[in-house]
């Protein structure tokens, strides 16, 4: 452990993500270990690093910040490696841990399978290794893939509660033998921004796109829409890419072929707070997530929609069971058929002429968050996961 750390840690959240970043799931680890961390007076976050951040930091509160920074290629064996650090970290604080909050198998497995341990386990899934690499990472093997199936049973299994953001997953986990006594909904959550200015640069009407790039976000299915709405000369598709640019090349290509590309404003990770703006001035956010076994399977509560949501703007996204627990047909926008370009591009239409109905809509859902779909409220849910697990603690 890095010297100068303090002799006792009683919480610590471990995730196998860069941390900060401008990726949805930095946003959501940002409030979950808030919550951990303000029951228990502080404790370790240990994350990915990279770049500029550093390897240890101390923040206010009594939290550490440990990046694991190992430049691994191949991300089964970052992924091990990753493991192994976790358990190094939590090998000086055995004695005084009392609960360790996990979002993935690579660090769940060593703070579960800890030898004579005292702490209870909290595992948070947001979507599983064993589904997602299937279509992030074609060349893995499906011998692989039951190997890490393998791996997130025996840390489910040791878990003391499982935290999942949607009932898609946890029927998902359910399937696969988790006593559903043992599974909490903790949704999603979205802060109401305030008033957000016009961007620099941003066309006088425009959709937007907030998200990554994996061939399951459908932004090809978008870009295929958008090129049948052609007549609308005036209109624009601001993509807000949480990824780096050269991850969007084949994306770039396929603008080119359908004609498209010189409608296009792509922004690249933007800082969170900049992404709001962008939202806020746009006549639709879309979210197109295809029909595959990643969303339908195993699916999470998308980001973008409850923060569109939060903005105040329509919403067309893809009429999927897990984009139902969040927003409701005709009510907060229009829910499409996945993976069809044509339907996309009619219902867009519509929306696009009859804009006092779709701000209606935008507001309609900006209610439904203000209502129950916050980060305040997801953070309550999660401190009576905690309740259940370990009394509260008395603050100083």
């Amino acid at each position: 452990m890095t010297s100068g750390a303090p002799a006792a840690v009683r919480a610590a959240y471990f995730a196998f993500d860069r941390f900060p970043s401008s990726k949805g799931s930095a946003v959501h680890i940002g409030h979950m270990a808030a919550e951990l961390f303000a029951r228990f007076d502080g404790g370790l976050l240990g994350v990915l690093g990279g770049g500029p951040l550093p390897r240890y930091q101390r923040e206010a509160g009594g939290i550490e910040i440990a990046r694991f920074g190992e430049q691994i290629p191949n991300l089964l064996d970052r992924a091990e490696a990753y493991s192994r650090w976790v358990a190094a970290h939590v090998e000086p604080h055995r004695d005084t841990l009392r609960i360790c909050h996990v979002r993935d198998p690579w660090g769940a497995l060593p703070v579960v399978t800890l030898p004579g341990r005292r702490h209870r386990v909290v595992y948070e899934v947001n979507g599983l290794p064993s589904v997602e690499l299937a279509h992030t990472r074609p060349s893995v093997t499906p011998a692989t893939l039951a190997k890490i199936a393998d791996l997130e049973r025996v840390c489910l299994e040791g878990a003391d509660a499982v935290v999942v953001p949607s009932w898609v997953i946890a029927g998902a986990l359910a399937r696969r033998g988790v006593p559903e006594t043992k599974i909490h909904l903790v949704p999603n959550g979205a802060d109401v921004p305030a008033a957000a200015p016009r961007p620099d640069g941003a066309p006088d009407r425009y959709l937007v796109y907030v998200g990554a790039l994996q061939p399951w976000q459908g932004v090809d299915v978008l870009l295929r829409a958008f090129a049948r709405l052609a007549d609308l000369p005036d209109l624009r598709l601001v993509i807000c890419s949480s990824v780096p640019e050269r991850r969007a090349r084949p994306l770039r290509r396929l603008a080119e072929r359908v004609g498209v590309a010189d409608r296009l404003l792509w922004r690249f990770t933007l800082p969170h707070p900049e992404v709001a703006g962008w939202l806020a001035n746009a006549a639709i956010s879309v979210a197109p997530l295809t029909a595959c076994a990643r969303n339908l399977d195993q699916g999470c509560a998308p980001l973008k929609i409850l923060e569109s949501m939060a903005a105040g703007v329509p919403v067309v996204a893809s009429d999927l069971p897990v984009v139902r627990e969040i927003m409701t047909d005709r009510e907060h926008g229009r829910l499409v058929a996945p993976d069809r370009p044509a339907e996309l591009a009619r219902v867009l239409r519509v929306l696009l002429e009859y804009p006092e109905a779709a701000r209606a809509m935008g507001e309609r859902g900006r209610r439904r968050i203000e209502e129950g779909l916050t980060w305040s409220a997801a953070r309550a849910r999660l401190s009576e996961v905690y309740d259940l697990l370990t009394p509260p603690v008395v603050r100083r």
